[in-house]
């Protein structure tokens, strides 16, 4: 399946840096396309607030059109996605993004059955809905849409910052579609080997016999046990080398009291 075209739709928003707030989440989850909807500023794009609340998300911005329709926003769309915090009693299904993301890419083929969704294959594009701060989406606005999505909050306090609701639902649509790798800030690693971790429990050995601990005699399986401890230890060649340290000075405190 090629990359879906996903747009996000800000209605009638009243505050700028919601709006520059907006873009920069739309830029972390790499996504770039956001319309506005008869925004209260007619130059929101340029007031100071909203530039610093980008954070560096300026050509996000530059990309972002306004408009005065919701038709106007949603031209070229195929799949509408209103966002509400409490279901509608009339309209379309409301289901948390998870959900419906799983659904809408084919991972819960007998839902997709019962519910009669349209093949995946017909769906090339997506947008996101979001109200005004103070209303929300209007119940005509979420009437054009085909799903409701509502991100499971505490019942006993749900309200969401409109960029804090935006970017919960630009990163599950990003989770959806494969999200991106989590960088490491170190390198991984280099493991010990299994020479290396055999000469570390020959060494252990001797420290433990010299200090009494283990009897030659009677072993029992304390060797072997140490040896699945460090299996599962993952030791690197430095473990391993402090490890042969601790065994040295422990050999040698040992025969000094003799």
């Amino acid at each position: 399946m090629s990359p879906m075209r996903t747009r996000f739709i800000l209605i009638e928003t009243s505050h700028p840096g919601n709006v520059g707030a907006a873009a920069r989440a739309l830029k972390v989850m790499g996504f770039d396309e956001m319309v506005l909807v008869a925004p209260r500023y007619a130059n929101v794009l340029r007031k100071e607030e909203t530039i610093q609340r980008a954070s560096g998300a300026n050509d996000v911005l530059d990309k972002t059109r306004i408009v005065d329709s919701l038709e106007e926003a949603f031209e070229g769309i195929s799949h509408l996605c209103a966002t509400a915090m409490t279901p509608r009693d009339f309209g379309p299904p409301t289901r948390s993004p998870r959900e419906h993301f799983d659904l809408l890419l084919g991972r819960s083929q007998r839902q997709v059955a019962s519910e009669n969704l349209k093949p995946t294959e017909t769906i090339s594009s997506i947008a996101f809905l979001f109200g005004s701060e103070r209303f929300g989406m209007k119940n005509e606005d979420v009437y054009k849409c085909h799903v409701a999505l509502s991100i499971p909050t505490n019942p006993q306090f749900g309200s969401l910052n409109l960029a804090a609701a935006l970017q919960l639902v630009a990163y599950e649509w990003r989770l959806a579609l494969g999200g991106f790798s989590v960088a490491s800030p170190v390198p991984a690693p280099e493991l010990a080997d299994a020479a290396q971790v055999a000469g570390l429990l020959g060494h252990l050995e001797k420290a433990l016999i010299e200090i009494g601990f283990l009897d030659p005699e009677a072993p029992k399986k304390l060797m072997p046990r140490l040896n699945q401890m460090f299996n599962r230890a993952n030791l690197t060649p430095e473990e391993i080398h402090i490890l042969r340290g601790v065994a040295k000075a422990m050999i040698e405190t040992a025969q000094a009291k003799r």
